[in-house]
C-alpha cells in the first residue's frame, strides 16, 4: 500500500524541470535544517512541539540537522547525497532559506538538485517566505505558531508548485540566486540595525524601524530597470553597443561548485560596466530613502509590500522612494502596508513598477544592502528573474 502511494505520489510529480504542480510521495522522508538560534531562539523547542507530531500523523519522517555556524546548511546541501530526502524543509528564518538555495546551485548537478521540493517552516524574526505561502494558500492573516501550524499543515498535504528565483551579480564579481528580495535604504536599515534585538522575535522590526525614522538617512545613486510592459510590447529598440549577456562565465564561482557557465545565464543584462540598454527605464531622480526589489507578497509576517505578487509571476515588484518624504508620511505608508493598502495613499515620494530586471548604482558606497534579510556590501548590483527555477511547497 505504502510503495503504491509512493509510486503514485512520484508519478504526480514528473521528472521534468517544466512540471508546474507535484505531491510528495508517501511515506516521506524530509531532510529538516534547523538554525536553534533564529528570531527569539525557540526554533528547536516549537518543531518537537508543533511540527513533529503533525509531521508524523502525515506518515513524513525525518531527518534533523541543527545548524552550528553561520554557512552549515549552505555546506551540507551543496556537498551532501540528496537522494535519501524527499523534500529539504527549513525551520528558521528566510536567512536560512537563502543558504540553502544558493547551497544547492552551487552544485554540479544543480538543475536536478533544484527539482527537491523545498519547504520554509517559520523559525526566525520576518518570515516573509512563511507569511506569503500563508496569503497565497488563502489563509487568514496569522503569527507566530499560528502560522507555524499553517506551514506545517502545507507540508502535510505535500503539494508544490515552481517558485521564481532572482539572479543578483555584483561589481566584485558575486552571484546569488534569491527568493525573498533586495534592499537598500530605510528598510535594509531596519532589518540589519535590529539584529541587536534579535531576542524581541517580530517586534524588533518595530523598534527597529521608530530608531531609523528618528535618524532617516538619504542615499545617492542611479536606478535602472526594464520594465515588464516594455519587454511584452515587443518593439522595444535594440540594445545600445550591443552589450553581452552576463553568464555565470562572467562571475567566478568557489572551487568545487558548478561548472563556470552551467549556470542559468543573466541575458536581460549587459555587464556592469556597459550602460543598460535603451529600452530599458532611467530614474531621473538619484537621491532614495530606500529601494526594494522584491519577488514575494510579504516583506515579513506583517508587511504586505506587494499583494499582487505570486511564487512564479516572473516579475520583480521593484520599489522605490524618493528624498524629501516627511517622517509622519513614511510612518504612515508602513502602518498601511500591513493591510497592504499602502499604494492606494498616493504618495508622490513612493514608486512602484513590475520588472524584468534593474540595476542599481550607488554613487558613494554608502549604507548597508541586504538580499533575503543577509547583509551586503553596498556596491553596484543588477539582477533580474529567472522564472521557476526550483520547486516549494504551497499547498496548492
Amino acid at each position: 500500500m505504502r510503495a503504491g502511494a509512493r509510486r503514485r505520489g512520484a508519478a504526480l510529480a514528473g521528472e521534468g524541470a517544466g512540471d508546474s504542480y507535484g505531491v510528495l510521495p508517501r511515506p516521506c522522508h524530509a531532510l529538516v535544517l534547523l538554525n536553534p538560534q533564529s528570531g527569539s531562539g525557540r526554533a528547536l523547542d516549537d518543531f518537537q512541539a508543533v511540527v513533529q507530531p503533525m509531521l508524523a500523523e502525515a506518515d513524513i519522517a525525518t531527518t534533523v540537522f541543527v545548524t552550528e555556524r553561520a554557512h552549515h546548511a549552505h555546506e551540507k546541501v551543496r556537498d551532501e547525497d540528496l537522494s535519501q530526502w524527499d523534500t529539504l524543509v527549513v525551520m528558521s528564518g528566510d536567512g536560512l532559506l537563502f543558504e540553502v538555495v544558493n547551497g544547492l546551485m552551487e552544485r554540479p548537478d544543480w538543475r536536478e538538485a533544484m527539482k527537491k521540493p523545498l519547504c520554509i517552516l517559520p523559525g526566525g524574526s520576518g518570515n516573509a517566505l512563511a507569511a506569503s505561502i500563508n496569503y497565497y494558500a488563502g489563509y487568514d492573516h496569522v503569527a507566530k505558531k499560528k502560522l507555524l501550524t499553517n506551514c506545517t499543515f502545507i507540508l502535510c498535504k505535500g503539494l508544490y508548485t515552481q517558485m521564481d528565483l532572482v539572479s543578483l551579480s555584483t561589481a566584485s564579481g558575486k552571484r546569488f540566486f534569491s527568493f525573498l528580495g533586495f534592499g537598500w535604504g530605510f528598510i535594509s536599515d531596519v532589518d540589519i540595525d535590529s539584529e541587536k534585538y534579535r531576542w524581541l522575535g517580530s517586534a524588533r522590526f518595530t523598534l527597529g524601524t521608530l530608531q531609523c525614522l528618528a535618524k532617516l538617512r538619504v542615499y545617492q545613486g542611479r536606478l535602472s530597470y526594464l520594465p515588464v510592459a516594455a519587454e511584452q510590447g515587443g518593439s522595444a529598440p535594440a540594445p545600445r553597443d550591443g552589450p553581452a549577456p552576463v553568464t555565470n562565465g562572467h562571475i567566478p564561482q568557489p572551487a568545487g561548485t558548478a561548472a563556470p557557465g552551467s549556470l542559468p545565464p543573466d541575458s536581460l543584462l549587459p555587464p556592469l560596466g556597459q550602460p543598460v540598454p535603451a529600452h530599458w527605464t532611467v530614474v531621473p531622480e538619484e537621491e532614495f530613502v530606500l529601494v526594494y526589489a522584491i519577488y514575494q507578497s510579504h516583506l515579513g509576517t506583517n508587511l504586505l509590500m506587494a499583494p499582487a505578487a505570486r511564487l512564479h509571476d516572473g516579475c520583480i515588484h521593484l520599489f522605490y522612494m524618493k528624498a524629501g518624504i516627511s517622517r509622519v508620511t513614511l510612518l504612515k505608508l508602513f502602518l498601511a502596508m500591513s493591510r497592504g493598502t499602502h499604494l492606494d495613499l498616493n504618495c508622490p515620494h513612493l514608486s512602484y513598477v513590475p520588472v524584468r530586471a534593474f540595476r542599481l548604482e550607488p554613487r558613494v558606497p554608502a549604507g548597508v544592502m541586504t538580499v533575503d534579510g543577509e547583509a551586503l556590501a553596498c556596491e553596484p548590483v543588477q539582477g533580474q528573474v529567472h522564472p521557476r527555477l526550483c520547486r516549494v511547497l504551497s499547498g496548492s
